[in-house]
């Protein structure tokens, strides 16, 4: 079942605007390996589509090993979603600077990837998919 994301600018909730958003549940199973440590596996991931933008997979803190990962000072803002918190993993060394982020107070629509985290595909081991 597809949710579309409602953002404050009614104009992004069109499908044809060029920054059109929807959120749905993963089919698949999602692993994030990091060295030889499995950071996060979950099969209660989200696929982020943003128009002109690849898809994004969020996965749910509770299947993240959040110890692993450690808060920086960076951040981003998407006028879309809201302000990003980023994460490093210290198992994958300076590759891993900011390998992660969270939308910790999305904008309103957006909730569906609050306590979500997603991951840089370059800034880990590998990101394994497979059907759940």
């Amino acid at each position: 079942m597809k949710e579309t994301v409602v953002v404050t600018d009614i104009e992004t909730q069109k499908q044809d605007h060029p920054h059109a958003i929807s959120i749905e549940p993963s089919s698949q199973r999602v692993r994030v390996i990091v060295a030889d440590l499995v950071i996060a596996d979950s099969v209660n991931a989200k696929v982020l589509h943003e128009k002109g933008l690849d898809d994004v997979l969020y996965l749910p803190r509770k299947d993240v090993v959040m110890a692993e990962l450690q808060q920086t000072d960076h951040s981003t803002h998407c006028p879309f979603k809201g302000d990003a918190t980023y994460f490093s993993i210290p198992a994958g060394g300076e590759r891993s600077t900011n390998a992660v982020w969270s939308y910790e107070s999305p904008l309103p629509g957006a909730e569906a990837i609050q306590n979500y985290v997603a991951f840089y595909p370059d800034r880990v081991t590998r990101i394994e998919t497979v059907p759940s």
